[in-house]
């Protein structure tokens, strides 16, 4: 029986290199699982064009996050799952323990256990993610489809975290995999969803997912007039979420909605980021500003369920397929904005 496996290891910026390296063993309460399908992620991109991350990795390292697989082997003490169950393993898992967790906040937990290693043949699961935020998946639904179930998780929490009621209109700006996701979450319950995108391939996308309008721009004015122009007489809408993370798109979400609404930013800035705001509009217009991070258990799960459902149209944001070592040029497409929502990585 083989004893290496061939895994993509982030030695720094932009320096992916697929190498073999021991596969690993099952300490107590962990999983190893077989890779089925592993997806690229705007994380991982940012991490790729950074050669780090803060809180996640630190080169070099094994790399990738979101996967789903087949388990080959249970440590001792692991109940509830065997050999040869499909599942999908998330990228962390809160400790239960501290003041967040306790407070039903466990996004934001003090001990957050992350996990990477994603883009390989195999995968450590530590015990904590497998008692945790390890699911089973059921039979009819594709390892790749269930892999997308960390990010939706991020998105149905950033659309809950919004406050939003049927019929509410929500704009989302941004046409890439989280704005995609939350955009097509939010016309699933029942809103009128408008889409703010730049680019061609993000219009086909968001119409198909369900967008009632599409504002295609790359002028902030010309996007926040449209949108506007959408709205019973100019009022604006009922939540704008920013799904970006660039500080021109946090002013543009304030002057998009109206008297009374939301604001979600969603994508998160560089640190060290400065944001200029209206207080004037903000104050007396009663609007709500509100940020999401990151997802929680019960959400991963409520992402799962979504997805197999049927009614999420997992198999939208699957528009490309590649083998490990193709992951280089996948990155360097994603860097070059690639029409790619998500590529399935299949070692």
């Amino acid at each position: 029986m083989a004893t290496t496996m061939k895994a993509a290891i982030l030695h720094g910026r932009e320096d992916i290199r697929i190498e073999r390296v021991p596969i690993p063993e099952a300490l107590p309460g962990e999983l190893i699982v077989r890779v089925g399908a592993a997806l690229t992620c705007g994380t991982d991109l940012k991490v790729f064009r950074r050669g780090y991350h803060a809180r996640m990795i630190v080169p070099p390292a094994l790399f990738g996050h979101e996967l789903a697989g087949t388990v080959v082997e249970a440590g001792e003490g692991v109940s509830g799952f065997a050999a040869g169950d499909r599942v999908v393993a998330l990228n962390s898992a809160p400790c239960g323990q501290c003041f967040f967790c306790g407070r039903g906040q466990e996004n934001l937990c003090d001990d957050l256990l992350f996990n990477n290693g994603a883009y390989a043949e195999f995968i450590r699961i530590p015990a904590r993610i497998v008692a945790k935020n390890t699911l089973h998946v059921p039979d009819h639904v594709p390892l790749e489809h269930a892999a997308l179930t960390e990010p939706l998780a991020c998105a149905v929490h950033g659309f809950e975290d919004s406050r939003p009621r049927a019929g509410d209109t929500v704009a989302v700006i941004g046409g890439g995999p989280l704005g995609l996701m939350i955009l097509h979450v939010a016309a699933l319950a029942g809103c009128e969803a408008i889409a703010i995108v730049k680019h061609d391939g993000q219009v086909e996308a968001a119409r198909q997912l369900g967008a009632a309008h599409v504002v295609q721009t790359t002028s902030i004015r010309k996007a926040i007039r449209e949108t506007r122009a959408l709205t019973p007489k100019n009022r604006g809408v009922d939540i704008a979420i920013e799904a970006v993370g660039v500080p021109d798109a946090w002013q543009e979400a304030v002057e998009l909605v109206r008297k009374g609404g939301t604001v979600n930013f969603f994508g998160g800035c560089a640190v060290g980021t400065q944001v200029t705001l209206d207080t004037n509009r903000i104050h007396y217009s009663d609007i709500t500003l509100r940020a999401t991070f990151h997802h929680t258990p019960a959400l991963c799960r409520k992402a799962l369920d979504l997805i197999a459902g049927g009614r999420f149209q997992a198999q939208a944001f699957i528009t490309g397929h590649a083998h490990l070592y193709e992951l280089n040029r996948v990155f360097e497409k994603l860097m070059n904005r690639s029409s790619e929502i998500k590529t399935a990585i299949v070692p």
